[in-house]
């Protein structure tokens, strides 16, 4: 892998972050989240017109990714109402690969390396000692079943993203097309939970939700790229330092509380990812 790679691959690792950071500052999360998901539709158009059409037995696969997404903006924005960026970020984040590496080591036929069971092992044990840091810390315990119901629904949509991809006929316009259904499902459902006040954000909230968007995308396409001119396992892995940078911008520019149990549990994630990528 070239510098100039790596650089823009650390670069999206820090874009996924960044946008989580801009979702958390704002006043409402689910708002903020729902001008991410507004905006997400003109991009995903933009990008799934411009490449082939689907194969129909993908159709499936886009609509189930879309539900998993719902579920995954849902518990995130709610697990950011409870607790630190640091906090959150890293659970949500490090227990979804978690969750897939156990999942396809029972019931797929992928073959599971010594390695990877030892990123399982590491991850869970970093998990829990960021969960344990809540307790300790006296922060809200209400921030662990959304933050792992986040982590849960992401593994849901990468299996069912690595089903759908394969069958879809072209990989990109298939996530395209996820932009697209995520973005109407999620702002039209929290539009007619919440009402119409949901994007009552002003011209602060639409522009943070439209920067996370923005951000989002980007974090996205350069990790594409990145997977055509790099190993595509030494960029999964690297993407993943991503759970540090949130943890540093938790800390530096929201003035988070750190103390080494949450350093160290972050580094276990981090290691304990990059193991399972491997």
């Amino acid at each position: 892998m070239s510098l100039a790679v790596l650089l823009a691959v650390l670069g999206a690792a820090f874009l996924h972050a960044l946008w989580n950071a801009l979702i958390k500052v704002g006043s409402s999360k689910i708002g903020g989240m729902v001008v991410l998901s507004v905006m997400e539709v003109p991009i995903g158009l933009v990008v799934a017109v411009n490449r082939p059409w689907l194969n129909a037995e993908a159709w499936p696969w886009v609509l189930a990714a879309g539900c998993t997404h719902f579920g995954y903006k849902f518990f995130l924005t709610h697990a950011y109402d409870h607790g630190d960026l640091s906090r959150v970020y890293p659970i949500a984040r490090g227990a979804a690969p978690m969750f897939v590496a156990i999942v396809g080591a029972i019931f797929l036929a992928d073959a599971v390396s010594r390695a990877q069971y030892a990123g399982i092992a590491v991850l869970g044990l970093g998990i829990l000692l960021m969960a344990r840091g809540v307790f300790s810390d006296g922060e809200s315990r209400r921030l662990l079943p959304f933050a792992l119901g986040s982590a849960l629904a992401t593994a849901s949509y990468t299996l069912i993203d690595g089903l759908g991809a394969r069958v879809s006929g072209d990989a990109i316009a298939y996530v395209g097309w996820i932009f697209v259904v995520d973005g109407i499902l999620f702002a039209s459902g929290m539009v007619a939970w919440r009402g119409r006040r949901v994007l009552a954000g002003g011209m602060r909230g639409w522009a943070l939700g439209g920067l996370a968007s923005a951000a989002s995308y980007g974090a996205y396409a350069i990790s594409v790229w990145a997977m055509t001119v790099a190993p595509i396992a030494v960029v999964a892995a690297l993407r993943e330092t991503s759970i540090l940078f949130a943890v540093l911008i938790g800390w530096l520019v929201f003035g988070e509380r750190m103390n080494p149990g949450k350093a160290l549990a972050g580094a276990m994630i981090v290691a304990g990812v990059m193991l399972t990528r491997l």
